[in-house]
């Protein structure tokens, strides 16, 4: 599915279907989820774990869905669940995920109030390996979904993977983090995965999580910003 098709998948003013007309999930990738075919979190839950748009479903013990604010100003997309996020059905709980958190706390961002975390893919690729492109637009309408109910002002990219699955910008990470991008009409950053900080940890001028430093100063100042 091209990202024009993908990406249409916001507009709702021609189509929209009630909670209880979704029963059955067009199994081809190739068949798109409409827009506004959900109305809750929950019901794209039910969907994603009962779902086999991709082989990715054969094996998993949970779809990873979100967490966080519903109602937040930032939704931070990620690539894949990992081992602990397959266990539990929540994204980000692993190391990198605590590491998050700290990250966040340090500009005083918090997954109760101000961010919505969610993921490329809602189930874990086999041995950990990024998920591949007909994977990623087999769940891509998933998290279109999710962008359009938490509607939010700011998406932060956590690594090359979300960039590209989203924006198909295939530039490295380490030449476009930091940066404001506009995509869909939305203010987004690319960010250092938090895997790539805990496998670099020197925290020297110029380093990874330096540089992670610098960029979440700056969308903190942007946030604050925008509410004024």
């Amino acid at each position: 599915m091209s990202n024009e098709n993908q990406l249409s998948l916001f507009d709702t003013s021609t189509t929209s279907q009630s909670a209880s007309s979704f029963d059955l999930i067009p199994t081809d990738a190739k068949v798109p989820i409409p827009p506004g075919t959900y109305e809750t979190i929950k019901q794209i839950a039910d969907h994603c774990n009962r779902c086999h748009r991709c082989d990715l479903g054969n094996n998993r013990t949970h779809a990873v869905i979100g967490r966080g604010n519903i109602q937040a100003p930032i939704m931070i997309v990620g690539e894949a669940p990992g081992q602990n996020e397959d266990e539990t059905g929540l994204p980000f709980v692993g190391k990198s995920g605590q590491l998050l958190e700290k990250i966040l706390a340090s500009v005083n961002l918090s997954t109760e109030t101000d961010i919505y975390i969610s993921n490329m893919v809602r189930c874990r690729p086999p041995n950990n390996r990024p998920p591949t492109t007909p994977e990623i637009e087999a769940c891509k309408p998933y998290l279109l979904e999710q962008i359009r109910m938490v509607d939010p002002k700011i998406i932060l990219f956590t690594g090359a993977t979300a960039v590209k699955g989203l924006t198909a910008d295939k530039r490295a990470i380490s030449k476009i983090r930091g940066s404001w991008i506009e995509w869909e009409g939305r203010l987004c950053m690319p960010i250092f995965h938090p895997s790539y900080l805990l496998r670099n940890p020197s925290r020297e001028a110029g380093s990874p999580k330096w540089l992670m430093w610098q960029d979440m100063q700056t969308v903190r100042a942007k946030l604050d910003e925008i509410q004024g």
